[in-house]
């Protein structure tokens, strides 16, 4: 998504309606996935070339030379009238799978910043034709909607594709369910009373009633539309800017958008909408700030119409604070502030408005400090000219232009302080410290790449950025930006002959203080701001490339297959202490737990110890984990299982990863699940039951102790948190739980529940014995109509676990009659059914049963029936016959909430989406790394993804590096053709042994195919 520079023509440019800052992370992240991926697919770019209309505040020279270049685009692009966007949608049926280019807005009631402005335009003609700028790249295909490619959630087989992550949503939409009082759980209200959404499919817009768009923008209170600088940073369709950001007002969760209002999002996935979260969050958050900004210098007395219409026209953080740091309290006073201060304001106005009249002489007063000598007077006003230029939107626009056309490299070197250190070091060697002197040597030696390091900034890698800031933190790097002489010397001739250049004949003296104020602005002000926003985008965008690839190793680490129906050991290996065993059952029942030291000198006994425990509990699989002493447990135990020690038993053995175990081991909830046991004991109970259902145990786990990723120190820990937060409510909800027997931790992370609402939850099923049917769910202290309205799809009841469970003898009176005796407020006036409802096992919301028995009665089925073969085809002799779009129609629902439907009804009973991921190896043998031959082609599971390539997990005790520069698109499915979609962790992938280093323990493979 790579911007070309913006020619620069004779209408008077806005700055805050451009979105000029966005160019350089987006060049970043396009130049590197066309560099090092070359997709296939070109991509189809915006319109070039978008006119602004004048400021309203602008002066009215200004004002006719914006008149004159006005004219030529309108007779190019006539705008058509605005009409409501209901008439709009009922007029364009024809725009089926297209999406609009994000437009450059134009809002005639901003001002610009205060300045004087030129007279003579700026003409030229040839560049002015070749410089085509796109503001952004579409991600919509014909026919498909926009979505992030970069990253999907998962995939799955064609069978199921639409109940992968979030089947597909119901379209009726409900608003303005804000209060938890209002106890009104109707889901089934008539469609037509409803939001029509029903005719929105992939690429048609469907947008919310455009007065929610004025009321936000009044709410922000900002010169420039949120929605549309929405759309425009994300490059997502207006109309569904509008509808997510009006979900979101309305505390609808992520997981219930993507799966029960897909048609509203445009069929976006979770990760692409959270983007879209996060920007407009950060839009939010610069309002807020803008405004605290405002009240600061009303406060002080020091706030203009002029300075509030600019702090009003920022788009980020950078903007904001180069405008507002000049009066920031504390800060200290500008040069062009104590010029300002001795009235030199007027001088320079007249410089620029009509110099054949201003005498600078004039203007000095002896015995006046700053203004005594003719040379403090003209200084004063270039400082007050350059503060002026630095400001200008038009002149900002132009020198990012400038540096968007030429080389602009990031260098770093050793610092000269680290030199020094290094030197001390040396001269007094073996006096003192030496630990400390050999941990400072080593954190330098991880940084020697970059000691003599330069690199393109469109080029330069997102793990590099990190590494250099690391560095740069660490005080062992110096870093630099390295912007061309040649942007300094076309500037200062553009802002000399053009935009800063004098309205009247200026005599020499007056000339060379306008040129000596633009080189002092370029080089005391405008060079530093640039610095800084290139600083704060590389970083940025590295830190969002690093966040998204924690989101995706974990989402894969989360959905890893299950190993359910066998009893299993989990081995927590070590030496000193002994290797922890836990026996669990095949519901993760705690069955014995016993220490073994296999690394001792009686290794007979403690065999026969382990034969014992595997033979009395029918254990076949072990699961040790890959700590301390990993590697020698794995040889005992693929020694005892060659020489048959365990027969009749078939015993296999699989290597977990056991990152965050030991942190879990003492945590709260540990103690409160497991309080007679030992610490290390429990890390053996996580091992074992990280394979049998990982989901539900690493839920438990905080996920940035998990083990994913890289650079977790590096960004911030804010953001990171929140997306892995948000990542694992995805993958509970979609999954599903069984409100009967999942753990209270697990049920936290539904959306819509919180840790009050899971433990009112779990603190009714323990009264009341389990749940017979969702609408119980309306029972639970805390549980109003919106938590209700988010969760209620995501929670099955399942009927095996329900007849089951032996506290359960079919209460149903008393589970109705004692909930409303003990909820007096709001509660009794509830009535709920007391009977099973075969519908609540399945992923179909509430909101839309009355369209699923619909369904079933045009189909000729029961709810009883559903997940049977007899069920399933009924419902596919339909479809054959009549699309699902037809099938619609007739039971008054939309298409997307109809394919969940008939997901629902044919998925077999106990349907779980993980099933169609791999699961845990489980082996007998063992190679070791010396076995390796450069050259040998192996098969194994990716263990973790960095931004510099993939860790593989061969069996050999060390994991090998597949660098990305052999991860390329050949090697992959279509569907994961993108740098960031290469690998993840727990795939299959089939590798050829580049290289062996066993000194340094490093393993070099090449890609051959993702199996």
């Amino acid at each position: 998504m790579m911007r070309k520079p913006r020619a620069t023509t004779a209408t008077a440019v806005k700055y805050d309606d451009v979105d000029s800052d966005r160019s350089f992370s987006e060049t970043l992240s396009s130049n590197d996935e066309s560099e090092e991926w070359k997709p296939a697919e070109t991509k189809p770019k915006a319109p070039s070339k978008t006119t602004r209309a004048p400021a309203a505040g602008e002066k009215r020279a200004a004002a006719k030379r914006t008149s004159k270049a006005k004219q030529p685009p309108a007779l190019k692009e006539p705008k058509a009238p605005r009409v409501p966007k209901n008439l709009k949608l009922a007029s364009k049926p024809s725009t089926k799978g297209k999406t609009q280019a994000p437009k450059v807005m134009k809002d005639p009631d901003t001002s610009r910043l205060a300045g004087v402005k030129r007279k003579k335009t700026y003409d030229k003609t040839d560049e002015d034709k070749g410089e085509m700028g796109t503001d952004c790249v579409e991600g919509v295909k014909e026919g498909g909607p926009r979505m992030k490619e970069e990253r999907v959630s998962f995939i799955v087989s064609d069978a199921h594709q639409a109940d992968r992550w979030a089947g597909e949503g119901s379209s009726q939409h409900r608003h303005g369910v804000k209060k938890e009082e209002e106890e009104d759980y109707t889901f089934d209200e008539p469609v037509l009373k409803k939001q029509k959404t029903g005719g929105a499919r992939q690429g048609q817009p469907n947008a919310l009633p455009s007065n929610k768009s004025q009321a936000l923008r009044n709410e922000l209170n900002m010169n420039w539309d949120p929605i549309e600088l929405l759309s425009t940073q994300t490059c997502v369709d207006r109309w569904v800017c509008e509808n997510i950001i009006t979900l979101l007002r309305e505390e609808n969760t992520v997981p219930f958008m993507v799966r029960y209002r897909k048609e509203m999002i445009n069929h976006m996935d979770a990760d692409a909408v959270r983007d879209v979260q996060l920007v407009y969050e950060d839009l939010c958050s610069l309002a807020k700030k803008t405004r605290s900004a405002i009240q600061t210098l009303k406060k002080d007395g020091v706030l203009t119409v002029e300075l509030e219409q600019n702090l009003k026209n920022c788009r980020s953080a950078d903007d904001l604070d180069h405008v507002y740091s000049p009066y920031k309290k504390g800060s200290k006073l500008t040069k062009a502030r104590r010029a300002k201060a001795l009235g030199l304001e007027g001088a320079t106005s007249t410089l620029m408005d009509a110099p054949h009249t201003l005498d600078l002489r004039e203007w000095v007063k002896p015995g006046t400090e700053g203004k005594e000598f003719l040379e403090e007077v003209s200084t004063g006003v270039e400082h007050i000219l350059a503060d002026m230029i630095a400001k200008d939107p038009e002149t900002l626009t132009h020198v990012k232009t400038l540096c968007e056309k030429s080389l602009v490299t990031v260098q770093s070197s050793v610092s000269k302080s680290a030199l020094k250190d290094k030197e001390q070091e040396k001269s007094v060697q073996g006096h003192k410290k030496p630990g400390a002197q050999h941990s400072k040597e080593k954190d330098m030696d991880k940084f020697q790449l970059y000691f003599d390091f330069t690199c393109n900034i469109q080029r330069i890698q997102p793990h590099q950025v990190l590494a250099i800031n690391r560095g740069e933190s660490l005080k062992i790097l110096t870093v630099k930006v390295n912007i061309p002489d040649r942007v300094k010397n076309d500037f200062t001739w553009w802002c000399i002959n053009n935009r800063w250049r004098p309205k009247t004949f200026a005599r020499a003296e007056l000339n060379a203080i306008i040129k000596r104020a633009v080189e002092d602005s370029y080089k005391r002000l405008i060079l530093p701001f640039l610095t800084r926003t290139y600083r704060t985008k590389l970083t940025s965008a590295a830190e969002k490339e690093s966040i998204a690839l924690f989101v995706r190793n974990l989402r894969q680490r989360l959905l890893v297959c299950p190993v359910r129906g066998c009893v299993m050991m989990g081995v927590d290996p070590g030496f000193r202490h002994g290797c922890k065993l836990a026996v669990l059952s095949s519901t993760s029942q705690i069955l014995h737990t016993d220490v073994v030291h296999l690394h001792n000198s009686d290794q007979r006994k403690e065999a026969d110890k382990l034969r014992h425990l595997l033979i009395k509990y029918s254990c076949t699989r072990v699961v040790i984990g890959n700590g301390t002493a990993c590697r020698e447990t794995e040889s005992f135990f693929a020694d005892l299982i060659s020489r048959r020690y365990f027969h009749p038993l078939d015993v296999s053995y699989c290597i977990t990863n056991e990152a965050g175990a030991s942190i879990y081991s003492v945590s709260p909830e540990a103690v409160k699940e497991m309080p007679d046991l030992d610490p290390n004991l429990r890390s053996a109970v996580s091992i074992g039951r990280r394979v049998q259902d990982p989901l539900a145990e690493l839920v438990k786990i905080d996920p940035k102790h998990i083990g994913i990723g890289t650079y977790q120190h590096d960004v911030s820990a804010g953001a990171l948190k929140t997306a892995l937060d948000s990542v694992v409510q995805e993958c509970v909800s979609f999954v599903g739980v069984d409100i009967n027997i999942c753990s209270e931790t697990l049920m936290r992370h539904v959306a819509g529940l919180n840790a009050g609402r899971a433990r009112n939850i779990a603190e009714w099923r323990e009264q009341n014995g389990p749940f017979i049917n969702r609408e119980q769910l309306k029972l639970v202290k805390g549980m109003g109509p919106k938590s209700y309205q988010q969760c209620a799809g995501f929670i099955r009841i399942n009927p095996q676990s329900l007849h089951s469970d032996k506290s359960v003898s079919h209460p149903a009176p008393a589970v109705s009659e004692k909930p409303a005796a003990k909820k007096g407020k709001g509660k009794s006036a509830i009535s709920v059914p007391i009977s099973y409802n075969s519908l609540d096992q399945t992923c179909i919301h509430p909101e839309s049963y009355h369209v699923a028995q619909r369904f079933l009665s045009l189909v000729g089925g029961r709810a009883d029936q559903i997940g049977s073969a007899t069920l399933r085809q009924c419902v596919e002799s339909q479809v054959r016959t009549h699309n699902v779009d037809e099938l619609a129609r007739t039971v008054d629902t939309t298409p997307e909430t109809l394919q969940l439907i008939i997901d629902g009804l044919t998925q077999p009973p106990g349907f779980d989406i993980r099933q169609n991921f791999g699961q845990a190896d489980f082996k007998q043998g063992i190679v070791s790394m010396r076995d390796l031959q450069v050259g040998a082609v192996l098969t194994g599971r990716v263990d973790n993804t960095t931004l510099f390539g993939a860790f593989v997990d061969i069996g050999v005790g060390r994991s090998g590096l597949i660098h990305k520069s052999n991860i390329t698109p050949d090697k992959l499915p279509v569907s994961q053709r993108r740098r960031s979609l290469a690998l993840g962790p727990g795939e299959r992938v089939e590798v050829r042994v580049l290289n062996v280093d066993p000194q340094r323990g490093r393993i070099g493979l090449d890609l051959i195919r993702v199996l």
